[in-house]
């Protein structure tokens, strides 16, 4: 389950940019055919249900994203190495997630603006080696470069040794641990609210 820490050399190769016109078709290659899984392209948390089973059919989930880069709607960052495209998360103010709005476990806690990570993912060939907690050091980055004071994230804290590779698309919370987050709320024991104060 531990993630290894990578070393300094291939760390020095990562960087990390907002999903933009201009990075759009690496996100496609990240995503793959299949959106990352089920035809989702991390659209689930920004709709109904109807609408994101819906979405699913005829690449619909991949036009609503492309919908939202292409009207300058801040939707996460792609982490490269080199110029591979390798992990992604989803970032964006949290009133843009509307899942969350109903969510009964991870209600608003306060009034404060917050930006939501709900959902990561880090491509196969790069699992298991430290990629997600600099993803998120790299989120981390860009909020304060982008006077962002508040991140929030919502991962889960496994209840089994091996946990399936598509159950961890919310992120571990050891990652998040390791990348600074604290819990903030834990009205689930298994699934934690977590937030980073931008000092």
């Amino acid at each position: 389950m531990e993630e290894k820490t990578i070393d300094r050399e291939f760390r020095s190769n990562l960087r990390f940019e907002s999903l933009t016109k201009s990075n759009w078709n690496k996100f496609i290659e990240l995503f793959g055919g299949n959106g990352a899984g089920a035809g989702c392209w991390c659209m689930y948390f920004r709709q109904a249900k109807s609408d994101h089973d819906e979405g699913k059919a005829e690449c619909a989930n991949q036009d609503r994203m492309k919908a939202l880069v292409w009207n300058d709607e801040p939707t996460g960052l792609i982490g490269f190495y080199e110029d591979i495209p390798i992990a992604w998360c989803a970032l964006s103010p949290r009133e843009d997630f509307k899942r969350l709005e109903k969510s009964r476990v991870h209600k608003p806690i306060d009034e404060k603006k917050v930006w939501s990570i709900p959902c990561t993912f880090v491509s196969k060939d790069f699992r298991k080696n430290g990629i997600s907690v600099e993803l998120l050091k790299g989120a981390v980055a860009y909020a304060k470069n982008n006077g962002i004071e508040i991140l929030e994230a919502y991962p889960t804290i496994p209840t089994q040794e091996k946990l399936p590779d598509a159950f961890a698309w919310i992120g571990l919370y050891k990652s998040f641990e390791k990348a600074g987050f604290e819990i903030v709320d834990q009205k689930s024991k298994h699934r934690p609210m977590v937030r980073y104060y931008i000092k």
